[in-house]
């Protein structure tokens, strides 16, 4: 467990930065990140046990992402390790939030942080279907913690 700003992060991916990834300034290419915060995401519903079990999209539905933000605070360079801590903030109807913060792990300094929403949409008709009771459960598990899905976000 990883505690940043009060709130607990329970899930963790390392990461080493590869070549292909820093650009002519010697820098991890801003975009990257985004590629990370994605990984992280997939290992983290691996881990909460949230793939169906005839694998990803399965059950029917799709999730989209609907929004990313990210905030940049340092660099990282080529060979740094680094640690991506995401943990889900929030459930609603047929949507959810992820948060991210990127540290590097030799400095321990915070290089990015980030959020993003997900939505469930049905195959079929292309639409928005609520989350299952299941998914919720789960991830309260996970996330040592009971979600009101009453706030707005």
């Amino acid at each position: 467990m990883f505690e940043h700003n009060g709130e607990k992060f329970y899930h963790l991916t390392k990461i080493k930065v590869r070549f292909q990834e820093v650009d002519m300034l010697g820098v991890c290419n801003n975009a990257v990140y985004v590629s990370y915060f994605e990984q992280s995401r997939l290992e983290y519903v691996k881990e909460a046990g949230l793939i169906p079990p005839g694998g990803l999209f399965s059950d029917g539905y799709n999730f989209f992402m609907v929004r990313n933000e990210i905030n940049y605070r340092k660099h990282s360079r080529y060979d740094d390790e680094l640690y991506i801590y995401s943990r889900i903030s929030f459930i609603r109807n047929s949507s959810y939030g992820f948060e991210h913060i990127i540290i590097n792990a030799a400095t321990g300094d915070l290089i990015v942080d980030g959020s993003g929403v997900i939505a469930q949409v049905d195959q079929t008709t292309g639409k928005s279907f609520p989350l299952s009771e299941e998914f919720v459960k789960k991830v309260e598990l996970f996330e040592h913690r009971i979600f009101d899905r009453n706030l707005k976000t």
